[in-house]
């Protein structure tokens, strides 16, 4: 078996030596996504909640061109600069998957890689 790289097209370049997503057999690996724009390369809003809807859009872009999607996601790992944005969180992670319940970690960190960036998320899918 073998590994590869996924990237999906016009998400911006990762800010350092890593791949947007890694496949193994049917396993997918995304990388940390930020609230990003892909269209425009500008951070989406000011809110965790705004910002939570295009983490997973830009998770989900990433799955896609893996031959996946969210509701084949296991686990995500989410990262708050203020857990008091949890709740905001929370709601929009609720609406973007639906019926699907990832096993989920969700932690505060001091900082995240962008002005004002405020939620980071991974996951770990499949293609089914």
């Amino acid at each position: 078996m073998t590994h590869h790289s996924v990237t999906a097209a016009g998400l911006p370049a990762p800010v350092g030596p890593y791949s947007p997503g890694i496949q193994f057999d049917r396993l997918i690996f995304v990388s940390g996504q930020g609230a990003t724009d892909p269209a425009t390369g500008d951070l989406v809003g000011s809110d965790a909640g705004t910002q939570t809807a295009q983490c997973l859009r830009n998770v989900q872009s990433i799955l896609r061109a893996a031959g996946s999607d969210l509701q084949y996601v296991l686990r995500c790992g989410v990262f708050l600069v203020d857990m008091a944005d949890f709740p905001d969180m929370n709601r929009a992670y609720a609406q973007m998957f639906g019926d699907n319940r990832p096993a989920r970690t969700t932690v505060e960190v001091s900082k995240l890689p962008g002005n004002g960036l405020r939620v980071e998320i991974d996951c770990i899918a499949y293609r089914p």
